[in-house]
């Protein structure tokens, strides 16, 4: 799943993943332009060590 395009239901089927989260993944996208890397979602808030290692083989920047 691409972390640029996805929309905020799209994200909410990721492990551990609801809507607050969906919603502050969106936020970021929106503020910094979109995601080039997806190491930068561990700068979300709300994404810690062990919610990012569960997302990180299913997204796409």
């Amino acid at each position: 799943m691409s972390l640029s395009s996805a929309t905020v239901a799209q994200l909410e089927t990721l492990p551990g993943v609801g809507p607050v989260l969906a919603q502050h993944i969106v936020e970021y996208r929106e503020e910094h332009g979109g995601f080039t890397s997806v190491d930068q979602l561990q700068e979300v808030n709300g994404i810690g060590d062990r919610r990012f290692a569960d997302i990180k083989p299913k997204v796409s920047p």
